[in-house]
């Protein structure tokens, strides 16, 4: 799968895509736009169906489900767009004639709910679900379809929909520390290998708890570098504020280094690669630079910016592509500066403050 802006990147992708014939076409559809998505898993009778809670994905639609940090429950997905995720899920699971578990894929764009995918089916997601809403989802899927040999009532209509008051963020674990020469921009096809959950009362600590899970600690201090892309540029300033807030030293490539000093934000230039030394990877193998913001360039960039993010794989700098999951980052930073780690609780005593 890949993502195409417009008729020359469709050639391209035309040219390489290989074995395609009339049983076996491409499927093209329109990406949604910076568009929020999010999921539903749901336990149906085939009946009635039941969501414990709608997950809210941190990156926006356009990279896989599987490879997207999320927040469970939701936290901006209006009161209205959340009925209709369960309207939808309920009017589709019974539609479906689903009994047992099943996984829908939606995307938000300008208010209006779109439905990505039905999957009648358990999806990886169950255990985090199940984990953060204090709800045994298998063994109620399994006392529905065993139900016709046991006899037992089905559990649906007895479930209610509870007050979860803290948050669960998943975060993706991915292999790129096995392969330093691929490049770990995330996409439509999806390409970790694991997934970790980090629970708090705020989403900052739960999103810096998942990071440290998933090998990707975050850094309290020291020094941020900024890179990023045309298409993001208007992202740029508010994050450079953020991480500047924190107490970090910000340095920054040309573009972007030029975008944060005219909003008034001290910032250190550095060059990229191909611009003399010293360079941006000098800064890193020096171990200078504690945190590193990238987002890609793309194909139609003059010069290929992955040697920044192989870099920083190989020399174990913790990385981000996105600009979403950098505000989630420097929301994190900031919470465990302010207020440091809370206390650590059991998943039990997590679940005692359901209500």
């Amino acid at each position: 799968m890949e993502v195409v802006h417009d008729d020359e990147q469709m050639k391209d992708y035309m040219a390489a895509a290989i074995g395609v014939t009339p049983d076996r076409p491409i499927l093209i559809d329109r990406f949604l736009h910076n568009a929020l998505e999010c999921e539903a898993d749901a336990i149906s009778d085939g009946k009635d169906a039941f969501v414990p809670a709608v997950m809210e994905h941190i990156e926006l639609a356009g990279i896989h489900s599987g490879d997207s940090a999320c927040i469970l429950p939701s936290r901006q997905i209006s009161e209205e767009n959340l009925k209709t995720i369960k309207e939808y899920t309920r009017k589709i699971a019974v539609e479906m004639n689903v009994v047992g578990l099943m996984n829908m894929q939606y995307a938000i764009e300008d208010g209006k709910v779109y439905v990505l995918e039905a999957n009648p089916r358990a999806s990886r997601t169950v255990p985090l679900v199940s984990k953060v809403c204090g709800i045994r989802m298998v063994p109620l899927a399994t006392d529905i379809i065993t139900g016709s040999l046991t006899g037992r009532p089905s559990p649906v209509p007895e479930l209610k929909e509870r007050k979860i008051p803290y948050y669960g963020v998943k975060e993706a674990v991915f292999p790129f520390n096995m392969f330093p020469e691929v490049d770990p921009i995330l996409g439509p096809e999806m390409r970790s290998t694991g997934e970790v959950l980090g629970l708090a009362e705020t989403v900052g600590e739960a999103y810096f708890k998942a990071q440290e899970g998933a090998k990707a600690v975050l850094p309290l201090q020291g020094t941020v570098l900024l890179s990023i892309s045309d298409g993001d540029k208007e992202e740029a300033v508010p994050v450079a504020r953020a991480f500047y807030e924190d107490g970090f030293k910000i340095i920054a490539t040309e573009g972007t280094a030029k975008l944060i000093s005219e909003a008034g934000i001290p910032v250190e230039r550095v060059n990229k690669i191909y611009e003399g030394q010293p360079n941006i990877e000098d800064w890193i193998i020096n171990g200078k630079i504690q945190l590193i913001v990238n987002t890609p360039a793309g194909k139609t960039a003059a010069h290929d910016d992955s040697y920044l993010r192989k870099g920083a794989i190989k020399h174990r700098v913790t990385y981000i592509t996105t600009m979403v999951a950098a505000k989630a980052a420097a929301e994190g930073i900031n919470q465990m500066n302010k207020h440091g780690n809370s206390e650590v609780l059991s998943l039990q005593e997590w679940h005692g403050l359901i209500h």
